[in-house]
């Protein structure tokens, strides 16, 4: 039966976590201990170890751990098919975030699945549309600037605070209609919330966002202002005034889903670029390609997991699955699938254009990326224009945050001036 978002009620099927919690039903020869997205293996190097899986690991396995258990996809065909699925494969309860069961929500519209999700959807399709978020690329474009004027005499720049976080979040505060000041407060906030493995620290996480954001949805109930916030308030579905649990829940869902994907994908593009120069030189005499540089950057630099539940007994490339269980698209390993993109980890502006999973796929796709799209092309051409020769600062140790979003947590730059 659907679900009904008027009145949320917390989903009644467990989490379960570790090797003593795995189902009866699950081919024992099919369980490992991966280590996504919490291991030292993984977090030294996330994407050689994500493209290795499909050396490693069968098409399909069972993942264990202490954070949660789960079926993991790995191939390209298969997570397109599980995002496209939602007959079998269903986002009630898939989304981890801890939420109070007197208080429950759900996260719209991620987890609502067809054919409601697209009436909340088309809510905000016209800001999120390409013609709606072309309307913003003169802002970006003059704030990528803006930033740029603050460090570039200075030879020397921390990436990922002084340009990388700044320029996508700074859009989506715009959009959303939140106060620029409070930027470094929101970050922090999305930092415990999806990067953290401590229960406690989540929660408390979850407790800031909900209660700022109640606040903000009482003001601008009383004093709209047109923003991304606004609309969701003000604008009706079915013919109705929606509900204070779908208000709060698709408020909450964006500005948790806003705040980290654009900011990690932007810090992964640079850190290659500062290692890659020869690479740089190839994009700047090329500026003709850039959607294609683009789009291969993302593909091969994407930072999201993709999970669901099933909602009935299936059985995915001979593996049975039952009722119930979860199941997660590692959509980098997907996009380093060498059945669809041979030499994957090579960045290859020529490559023939296939559907890539950055945004994941089907119904639920992720409804900024043209948004994130446009940030990125905007961020390159500008830099590049400005600062076209980078690097990593000597002795620079790269390190990756743990969690469901994946990015280094600094990138130091340096580059020559003309002082």
């Amino acid at each position: 039966m659907a679900i009904d978002p008027t009145h949320p009620v917390p989903p009644q099927f467990p989490r379960i976590a570790g090797r003593d919690n795995v189902p009866d039903h699950v081919d024992p020869n099919l369980i490992y201990d991966v280590g996504i997205p919490w291991s030292p293996k993984f977090l030294a190097a996330p994407h050689d170890y994500m493209a290795q899986l499909h050396e490693t690991m069968p098409p399909v396995f069972y993942n264990v751990s202490d954070y949660g258990n789960q079926w993991n996809l790995i191939r390209h065909e298969d997570a397109f098919f599980m995002l496209r699925h939602h007959e079998i494969f269903s986002n009630e309860g898939a989304t981890p975030f801890p939420r109070d069961p007197a208080d429950y929500y759900y996260f719209i519209p991620i987890e609502i699945d067809p054919p409601d999700h697209r009436k909340y959807r088309a809510i905000l399709d016209p800001t999120f549309s390409p013609k709606g978020v072309k309307a913003l690329e003169d802002n970006i474009r003059q704030l990528a600037n803006d930033l740029i004027d603050e460090f570039i005499d200075a030879g020397e720049c921390e990436y990922t605070t002084a340009f990388g976080r700044p320029l996508p979040v700074s859009v989506f505060l715009d959009l959303m209609g939140l106060p620029q000041e409070k930027r470094d407060t929101f970050v922090e906030w999305a930092m415990d919330l999806l990067h953290s493995n401590n229960p406690q620290v989540m929660g408390q996480a979850m407790i800031s966002i909900t209660g700022y954001l109640k606040q903000e949805i009482e003001e601008k109930t009383r004093n709209p202002d047109g923003k991304v916030i606004s609309q969701i308030i003000h604008t009706q579905v079915d013919g109705r005034a929606m509900t204070p649990p779908e208000i709060f829940g698709f408020v909450v869902f964006l500005f948790i889903g806003g705040l980290d994907t654009v900011f990690a994908t932007l810090n992964l593009i640079w850190l290659w670029m500062a290692e890659h120069p020869e690479r740089v030189k190839e994009m700047i005499a090329h500026p003709e390609q850039i959607d294609a540089q683009v789009e291969e950057l993302l593909r091969v630099w994407s930072v999201t997991f993709s999970g669901r539940m099933l909602k009935e007994d299936y059985e995915f490339r001979g593996v049975k699955m039952k009722k119930g269980d979860r199941i997660t698209s590692v959509l980098p390993a997907c996009n380093y699938d060498p059945e669809v993109f041979p030499n994957p980890q090579e960045v290859d502006f020529s490559r023939r254009r296939k559907p890539i999973l950055a945004f994941a796929g089907g119904p639920h796709s992720c409804m900024g990326a043209h948004l994130a799209r446009l940030e990125v092309k905007v961020a390159l051409q500008e830099w590049l224009r400005r600062i076209p020769e980078f690097e990593l600062k000597p002795d620079t140790r790269i390190e990756y945050r743990p969690g469901g979003v994946i990015g280094p947590e600094h990138v130091p730059l340096q580059w020559q001036t003309g002082n």
